[in-house]
């Protein structure tokens, strides 16, 4: 079979080569993957600033889509021809993340990724695929959504009538909009761009702001709640946005710390403790998380956002694409 491995960290070390097809041990199943998605945490990777001390060589991607070819002994979960996704951490059910959990994440050199013709997994590390969901759309969902997913409903607890930030118009921000809305929440979408606020609009945000234009953007969310602030922010900035948005949100409000797009200094923890605000780190979530996702974009219709579609042999393009920061919603490289 065919597989991207980096025997060395540098994307122009991403190399495709011949490896066997593997076999299912006991309680395992062996995955055919038709798509595969891209998270910025795979250009970390890449860089050398995710796992500086990966195991080498390594198959990249978290995030894939496939089907069911065999089975091994025990294996009572899954048959062939079932449509299935990995999980992000193959370790992490149920109940709280632990060190260990966090260690049977896929794709960035502890576990190999997706990025790859077939894969061996334990049946308990995966999901089954949303029946209206195409293996592209599919693959958008391991990490971008669940991280989404478990900011929002599993910590945010959103209701209707919430005010919910999101910040630019990458894979977790626009799964963001979507649940938000999908919950009857009131969502203030930011981007340096007009065309890609336009289609914010179009998902459901009920008011953009061009950060680019409007360089006080966290002033301009307290404008448009009356100074109060949002109830919740997705802050997939970092450092270089989280002072905004400690500022953009409400007394006892939750900044979900998610991402770390954006350089820049520090944060006051005066303004966090004199607004009793929730910094709660997200980092994706569990399977059980995965599966309630699951039954919500079911019930709802809900389709993930692609924007751009690579094929297997411009994976290296892929990853070149989601650099320059232009993409709304997802990139996926079919297989």
């Amino acid at each position: 079979m065919k597989t991207y491995q980096y025997p060395r960290l540098g994307l122009e070390n991403l190399t495709l080569v011949e490896c066997d097809e593997p076999k299912p041990a006991p309680c395992e199943v062996v995955v055919k993957f038709h798509a595969a998605s891209l998270n910025y945490r795979d250009l970390l990777f890449a860089e050398g600033l995710y796992n500086p001390r990966p195991n080498l060589p390594a198959v990249p991607l978290s995030d894939g889509a496939g089907e069911v070819t065999a089975v091994g002994e025990g294996v009572t979960k899954w048959q062939a021809g079932d449509r299935v996704c990995p999980a992000f951490f193959q370790g992490w059910i149920e109940g709280p993340r632990t060190a260990e959990k966090t260690r049977s994440a896929l794709g960035a050199g502890e576990m190999d990724g997706v990025l790859r013709e077939f894969g061996a997994f334990h049946e308990e590390g995966l999901i089954r695929i949303p029946a209206a969901l195409s293996y592209e759309e599919a693959a958008t969902l391991p990490c971008a959504a669940v991280t989404a997913w478990h900011a929002l409903v599993d910590i945010g607890k959103i209701k209707a009538g919430d005010t919910v930030l999101t910040l630019g118009t990458g894979g977790v921000s626009i799964f963001a909009v979507q649940f938000a809305k999908l919950h009857g929440a009131r969502v203030i979408a930011t981007s340096s761009s007009d065309e890609k606020l336009a289609r914010a609009r179009a998902l459901g945000a009920d008011e953009t702001i061009n950060y680019r234009n409007t360089p006080d953007w966290d002033k301009e969310v307290l404008r448009l709640t009356d100074g109060v602030g949002a109830d919740m922010v997705v802050e997939v900035g970092g450092a270089g946005t989280l002072a905004k948005s400690v500022h953009a949100t409400r007394v006892g409000g939750l900044v979900a710390l998610i991402g770390v797009l954006a350089s820049g200094g520090g944060l006051d923890p005066m303004r966090v403790l004199m607004k009793s605000i929730h910094l709660q780190g997200i980092f994706v979530g569990s399977r059980r998380m995965f599966e309630e996702m699951n039954r919500a974009i079911t019930v709802n219709r809900l389709k993930p956002v692609i924007d751009k579609t690579f094929a297997f042999a411009q994976a290296r393009e892929a990853l070149e694409s989601m650099k320059t920061g232009s993409h709304f919603g997802k990139i996926v490289i079919t297989i």
